[in-house]
């Protein structure tokens, strides 16, 4: 009798559609249902009480001084933190909970020589503790991922500002150019140090798509992102190639599907049902292309009965077929509308499915 995988095995197997004995789960949760999962007596981290297949490497640490970038923002609201690009992030209202606002730091800067001034994070003399964070998942039977969302556009136009990056790559400016390879060149630095501290997965992504409709046209996505995006993944490959390489994007993405197919990607999430039709998605890409997600968190979990999650995800998976292929999960963070009844009933569907 074969032995039965462990969890990395499990979940390896099952991206990479070689079969799997188990559906594993993962979801995220937002401070205020932290705060009932704590009520409910549970104490530490929700991924190791729910058994989470994976565990994050951690951050590659890159010195840098906030204070350094405040003369590129006007007045800041107080309690507003920046981060290592120098993007602000302003606390919300009390409404908004966790939500925060971003300010663009190079946003209205037409200066191509002001805007190559702006100070950038130097990931090549960064500090990493993946390595060892690896050997210590790796001896726990789980798999090792480095998150590197927001990769190249989202990192990109959160300092640039949207509207000026569009119209910058629209125009064909050098603007463009310059700041896309800059971002590109440091994501490659990140990848190739997860790859080499022996990360089993890589988590790429940027939102090329909004609710209903692609972000931008597929010539200015084949233009600008695409080549880079494969620079990334190729990078990694290098380094470590059975590295699996899961692409994160919201919305509407399907006219991507091919091109992040072509660039490398092995997996995408979150396949949003809200904004794509998951099954069609399924039907037509399904042996060419692995699924994380595709679990409504805008509807199905929050409005949802526990028995219609319990039904989307049995069919997921049967829409996948035995070897694999579809990690059920929430599309995105569980936000404070979520009964925590629907994450009981999302873990045991997945727990209960038989093959």
């Amino acid at each position: 009798m074969s032995r039965k995988r462990n969890a990395r095995e499990n979940l390896l197997s099952l991206l990479r559609r070689d079969g799997f004995d188990y559906v594993p789960v993962s979801f995220g949760l937002c401070p205020s249902l932290m705060d009932e999962y704590r009520r409910r007596g549970h104490t530490g981290d929700p991924g190791v009480f729910f058994m989470f297949p994976w565990r994050s490497a951690g951050q590659i640490n890159v010195k840098y001084d906030p204070d350094a970038y405040r003369k590129w923002h006007g007045s800041l609201k107080d309690g507003t933190w920046i981060d290592a690009w120098g993007v602000a992030h302003e606390p919300g209202s009390k409404e908004a909970m966790h939500m925060t606002r971003m300010r663009h730091p190079l946003s209205g800067i037409e200066d191509l020589e002001k805007i190559k001034a702006y100070p950038l994070p130097d990931f090549a003399g960064g500090t990493s503790d993946s390595a060892e964070a690896i050997k210590k998942i790796h001896a726990e039977g789980l798999a090792g991922v480095g998150h590197m969302e927001c990769t190249i556009w989202e990192t990109a136009w959160y300092m640039r500002g949207m509207e000026d990056l569009m119209v910058d790559m629209l125009t064909g400016s050098p603007v463009a150019e310059y700041i896309l390879d800059a971002v590109t060149e440091r994501a490659v630095l990140r990848g190739e140090t997860y790859a080499k501290a022996g990360v089993d997965i890589v988590y790429l992504g940027d939102d090329i798509g909004m609710q209903s409709t692609p972000l931008f046209s597929t010539d200015l996505y084949r233009k600008w992102i695409k080549p880079r995006l494969k620079r990334v993944i190729d990078a990694v490959r290098n380094v470590r190639r059975d590295t699996v390489v899961c692409y994160h994007t919201c919305g509407h993405a399907t006219p991507f599907i091919n091109d992040l197919i072509e660039a490398g990607v092995d997996v995408l999430n979150p396949l949003q049902p809200e904004s794509m039709d998951a099954f069609a998605v399924i039907n037509e890409y399904r042996g060419r292309i692995s699924f994380h997600g595709a679990v409504g968190t805008q509807r199905l979990m929050p409005f949802g009965t526990p028995d219609e999650i319990r039904r989307t995800v049995t069919e997921l998976l049967d829409a996948t077929g035995p070897n694999g292929g579809m990690f059920p999960a929430p599309t995105h963070l569980l936000e404070p509308e979520v009964p925590w009844e629907n994450i009981l009933a999302y873990v045991e569907a997945c727990k209960d499915y038989k093959k």
